[in-house]
């Protein structure tokens, strides 16, 4: 169960009006905590914190939680001409561009510009004043939607879908070889490659890891042949999609560290279209979806 009633936001406070539930009887206070950990299922750590630190007030029938803390953003500002796909007070979804990373590297003080000083510098730009905290990433040269959540609360709420295998992520990529409509599910285990840093490879004592995969068109035929296929993913291992298609004998297009062709491509030619995820307070079903980059559409136009 999620809170499906109504609410608002003042400044650091999320305000609700729960009824009965809490208004009424003497124990007005176990009440309070019985429909927080049940109806509005706050989580236990943050539920206790708050109550340590007198940030639940009750006012007649109103109920307030300080849930929008001001925050430090972690991160430096640096402007970047971000393209936001969906925004609330809990979460932002932001385009990830090719070539650039999700976080900083911390060991590298000043490094390349990464989507997160993106979006603090959209956060200060905004007065928005909020930890900048990504749900999930993608590969560098992956384009695509990246969730970030704006307090606390939306942070363990969306953690737990995470862990959950909840938050939905559809993928399109075009790869070499001419794939078969019968190839619909990539169940290897995912671990390092202890020959080479960065790449990951399927070895049995991996972690398990599972795409599915469906199949749109196909050019030509053979070794020459490129198929375009929509992937959604069970798991979320480092370089997933790239090692299980590699290692199922088509590798994306561009993908130079898994057995494509840099001529292809200038990227691997993969791309995260469709997002899906619950709403961490309402729980309605929230689908974000991300048009193909230029370059990709322009290769598919190509082919």
């Amino acid at each position: 169960m999620s809170w499906q009633g109504g609410w608002k936001r003042r400044g650091p406070w999320l305000e609700v009006t729960p009824g009965r539930e809490i208004t009424e009887g003497e124990h007005r206070t176990d009440a309070v905590d019985h429909w927080l950990l049940n109806r509005l299922e706050l989580p236990d750590k943050l539920w206790r914190r708050l109550r340590h630190e007198k940030q639940i007030e009750l006012a007649g029938d109103r109920l307030r939680l300080a849930l929008f803390p001001v925050t430090n953003l972690g991160v430096t500002p640096r402007w970047y001409d971000l393209k936001v796909l969906y925004e609330d007070d809990f979460c932002l979804v932001a385009h990830k561009p090719a070539g650039m990373a999700v976080h900083p590297d911390g060991a590298v003080k000043e490094g390349p510009l990464t989507l997160d000083h993106a979006v603090a510098s959209y956060y200060e730009m905004n007065g928005i004043h909020a930890a900048v905290r990504h749900v999930h990433r993608l590969d560098t040269d992956t384009t695509g939607p990246v969730l970030y959540a704006k307090n606390e609360f939306a942070l363990l709420k969306l953690d737990e879908q995470m862990r959950a295998k909840d938050i939905g992520r559809r993928y399109v990529a075009l790869v070499r070889g001419e794939v078969p409509s019968s190839l619909r599910t990539l169940d290897w285990p995912i671990g390092k490659d202890r020959h080479h840093k960065q790449r990951r490879r399927v070895s049995p004592t991996g972690q398990s890891a599972v795409t599915h995969v469906e199949l749109g068109e196909v050019w030509g035929s053979g070794q020459k042949a490129v198929s375009l296929v929509y992937l959604t993913l069970e798991t979320g291992r480092t370089h997933q999609i790239r090692v299980h298609l590699s290692h199922a004998g088509y590798p994306l297009l561009g993908d130079v560290l898994y057995g494509g062709r840099a001529a292809d491509f200038g990227r691997q030619a993969l791309h995260g279209e469709r997002l899906i995820f619950r709403h961490p307070l309402s729980g309605e079903t929230i689908t974000v979806e991300d048009a193909r980059p230029d370059d990709f559409q322009k290769l598919h136009q190509q082919l």
